[in-house]
């Protein structure tokens, strides 16, 4: 379980290609959050890329780095998902696809020679690509009476707290979001705000 409320992933999908006695390895680095986004691009890929001999990849999912999986799509295995995970984790990175897709040159490159390959594609796609970090945030729903309006807002605004889907009458609602780290402090206090209700929803 990670302590830290931020994470590192890719702003956008990039590109990195590496040659070895005839072979091309093309890799790409997707900016990704769930399986099913994973199961979408790569389709894509093989699509695209339906003439070449193997379509390798790794994959990390979710802030706490929990969700991952890697394939060698028939190279000998622990040469090709293994090292693609691996420059993932060196820059610890989540919510990320890598994918290497292989046209091969005629000469075979042994164990450590695809090995060194699909590590340094994989690498190459990362290099090229823009590292951001985001925040880890909790998103509760908060309802309150309009007579409460003004304390709400107040204290929205001087915690920089994210606020959408609003509904303002008599009764008013909103989601918001901050990060986790500051949870105990703005809980404590929305909760001083009479007859509000706060109601946990998810993070992300």
């Amino acid at each position: 379980m990670k302590t830290t409320d931020t994470f590192k992933t890719i702003k956008s999908p990039s590109r990195g290609i590496f040659k070895d006695r005839g072979s091309r390895f093309i890799a790409y680095a997707i900016h990704v959050k769930s399986t099913d986004e994973v199961k979408s691009v790569l389709e894509e890929y093989r699509k695209e890329y339906h003439d070449a001999r193997h379509h390798c990849y790794a994959y990390v999912l979710g802030f706490e780095r929990s969700i991952w999986r890697t394939n060698d799509d028939g190279e000998p295995s622990g040469t090709a998902g293994k090292p693609i995970m691996g420059q993932i984790n060196s820059f610890e990175l989540t919510d990320i696809l890598i994918v290497v897709i292989r046209y091969f040159g005629g000469t075979l490159l042994g164990t450590s020679g695809l090995i060194h390959a699909y590590k340094t594609a994989a690498f190459e796609a990362i290099k090229n690509s823009e590292i951001i970090e985001l925040t880890v945030n909790d998103y509760f729903k908060i309802e309150f009476p309009y007579s409460s309006m003004n304390r709400v807002m107040k204290i929205l605004k001087e915690e920089n707290i994210i606020q959408t889907d609003q509904a303002f009458g008599l009764n008013c609602s909103l989601i918001i979001s901050f990060r986790v780290s500051a949870k105990d402090k703005i809980i404590k206090k929305l909760n001083l705000v009479e007859e509000i209700k706060l109601t946990y929803l998810e993070t992300g």
